[in-house]
């Protein structure tokens, strides 16, 4: 990230490999990362620990919510939606000892109304699946996901790499068809 230095770190879903892989791969680089939890998961196998999260905190990461369940927030009703936006936040924020205000949409998927609930709430940033450059400022964040099959060569030109103006205008314009579904 030295030579990439608006890139950001992010990892999802609260996996044990998180603090048994990532955090030592990631601080020994003398880097930081966001790690989205999941706050029904907590202590279960393969999973994160109360533990854990005290941890990633301590060693100067940043936490944030992935809901509780790992379930789309497309289509909730209200109870399942107080769970996921507004428990989940308060379980991780008590575990990791600081307010919790971003959240990483799970599975990628959104649209207006859960956007709105999410200003509405606080979050001061929501991170995406949308795989397209953003600015640090913004309040959508979309983001790229490192695959399997990613080569630091291929990653660059995907996530730095100039895209066509086709490209450019099919991504926005999915952007803009989820934000008003």
């Amino acid at each position: 990230m030295a030579t990439w230095p608006d890139v950001r770190l992010s990892f999802d879903d609260g996996n044990s490999s998180d603090i048994e892989i990532a955090l030592d791969e990631v601080s020994e680089r003398g880097l930081t990362a966001t790690f989205f939890v999941l706050a029904g998961r907590l202590g279960a196998a393969g999973s994160l620990s109360e533990k854990d999260v005290s941890e990633l905190r301590r060693r100067g990461m940043g936490i944030g919510t992935h809901g509780m369940d790992h379930r789309s927030w497309r289509g909730m009703d209200e109870v399942t939606r107080h769970r996921e936006l507004v428990e989940a936040r308060q379980r991780i924020s008590e575990v990791a000892g600081v307010r919790v205000d971003e959240a990483a949409l799970p599975l990628g998927q959104y649209d207006g109304r859960i956007l709105a609930d999410l200003r509405g709430l606080g979050y001061a940033a929501v991170h995406t699946s949308d795989r397209r450059p953003t600015r640090r400022e913004a309040w959508l964040q979309p983001r790229f996901s490192v695959r399997a099959d990613h080569t630091p060569e291929s990653l660059r030109s995907e996530a730095l790499g100039a895209s066509t103006v086709g490209r450019r205008a099919f991504v926005a314009a999915k952007g803009v068809i989820k934000r008003l579904r």
